[in-house]
């Protein structure tokens, strides 16, 4: 990820921003997924409709958690 990219994605969730680059936006979005899970992070409606879009643009794409220490 670029520096410009990292600024304007700020602190904002997959509800209000993607990578522009549509081939990253799976790995980005199990990763997102994948880390809320590891630290039992809450998710809101928004938040959870997007990651639910974006998923299903991702057949077979695996979560992988790992366990926090």
């Amino acid at each position: 990820m670029s520096a410009a990219s990292n600024r304007s994605k700020a602190d904002q969730d997959p509800a209000t921003w993607l990578p522009s680059a549509a081939g990253y936006r799976c790995q980005y979005v199990t990763d997102w997924v994948a880390d809320k899970l590891r630290w039992g992070l809450s998710i809101d409606a928004d938040e959870q409709m997007a990651l639910a879009q974006t998923l299903g643009q991702c057949p077979d794409r695996p979560v992988t958690v790992i366990p926090a220490r």
